[in-house]
């Protein structure tokens, strides 16, 4: 067997100017396509990468923001829920307090009319009271009453200072004896002797009789009064009554 080696260099020959051409022609312009496509690829993927971060940081601003909001609002919501019920207790006590002030007008209305009532029925009883003790005290009324009466109307005037004695017998006025009934001129006559006595001269005695005195002796003038009667007393006990419901 001949080797041929022209042949054989003839093809080597070719077959290196076909690598030759193939390098380039066809694999320069697709190694260069290649690196463009893995630069565009790489731009990409760091565009991708950065709109990524940038887009994780937007996000976490939303969280904060929204995180932000809903403090504020449970905020807001605390503090209207605070003043909801700052306003409603303000309400309760102010209700409280005019409900207060209600029921005590009330009860001091409510006492001031029991007292009245009180005081009224004290009054009506006390009246009573009188009235039946001056119709008691009117049956008994007699010469041993008169001769009481008698006997304490001088110690009154006998308690009179002399000069109201002698200012009282000097006066140009009357001075009238009233009695609850009507008595005998010795009686009228004894009377006023003992009245004249005690008062120590001669003043001018006229004589009357009044049935509201129930039974006594008063002296009375235009200036002078000397109570001395069971109608006097009574008045004086029934003020007393009153005085005391």
């Amino acid at each position: 067997m001949t080797i041929d080696f022209w042949g054989l260099g003839l093809q080597a020959v070719n077959v290196l100017i076909l690598v030759w051409l193939l390098s380039r022609v066809f694999w320069r312009p697709v190694a260069g396509a290649i690196a463009r496509r893995q630069e565009t690829t790489q731009a990409m993927l760091a565009a991708a990468k950065a709109a990524e971060v940038k887009a994780g940081a937007a996000l976490a601003e939303v969280g904060k923001a929204r995180d932000g909001i809903a403090a504020e609002r449970r905020a807001l919501l605390a503090e209207a829920a605070a003043k909801a019920e700052a306003a409603a207790q303000a309400s309760l006590a102010e209700a409280r307090a005019k409900a207060e002030t209600l029921l005590a007008d009330a009860q001091t209305a409510i006492d001031r009319d029991r007292a009245a009532a009180r005081r009224e029925t004290a009054a009506e009883a006390s009246a009573l009271s009188v009235d039946i003790a001056a119709r008691l005290l009117g049956q008994l009324n007699g010469p041993a009453v008169q001769t009481a009466f008698l006997a304490r109307l001088l110690k009154a005037i006998a308690g009179m200072s002399a000069a109201e004695r002698a200012s009282l017998v000097a006066s140009a006025a009357e001075i009238e004896i009233v009695t609850a009934a009507a008595l005998t001129d010795a009686e009228w006559a004894e009377i006023g002797t003992a009245i004249s006595a005690a008062l120590g001269g001669a003043p001018r005695l006229t004589f009357a009789t009044d049935p509201d005195l129930i039974a006594g002796l008063e002296l009375r003038s235009a200036h002078f009064v000397l109570r001395n009667s069971w109608q006097a007393d009574l008045a004086a006990i029934l003020k007393e009554m009153k005085d005391a419901a």
